[in-house]
Formats: structure tokens, sequence, C-alpha cells
């Protein structure tokens, strides 16, 4: 490592690029039923009708909140 002038992240990286770039990753084929939801996700958003990531983490966050306990009523 000391003799190349290299840090260890530069190491790790060159040895992830070569790893990635010599590996044959398989192709799949998608069945009709993936087709279709693809299409119709792209549909979707063709129309304007998603939210953001953003927007979806701040539902999420939301619905994590515990709610605040409500007073007996007697």
């Amino acid at each position: 490592m000391k003799r190349e002038q290299r840090t260890r992240s530069e190491l790790v990286r060159e040895a992830l690029r070569t790893y990635f770039s010599t590996r044959e990753f398989p192709e799949e084929t998608p069945t009709p039923a993936e087709l279709r939801a693809i299409r119709r996700g792209e549909a979707s958003i063709q129309r304007g009708d998603y939210i953001t990531l953003e927007q979806l983490r701040r539902e999420e966050q939301m619905a994590r909140r515990p709610r605040r306990a409500r007073a007996k009523i007697a």
C-alpha cells in the first residue's frame, strides 16, 4: 500500500471496480405481469400521478410518530 503511494480507499475502489467490470450479471426476462406493472407505472408518471422521495419520507415519519394518549372521559 505505502510503496505505491495509494490509500486504502483507493485500493478498495480499484478492487471493486475490477470485480464489477469482470463479472457478468445475468439478465432477467420480465414476466408478462411485471411488464404490465412497468407500463402502468410509466403511464402514472406521465400523468404526474406520483410523489417525490422527500414526500414519501415525510409521510413515513408521520406514520411512525407516537400518538399522544387521549384523555379518559369519565
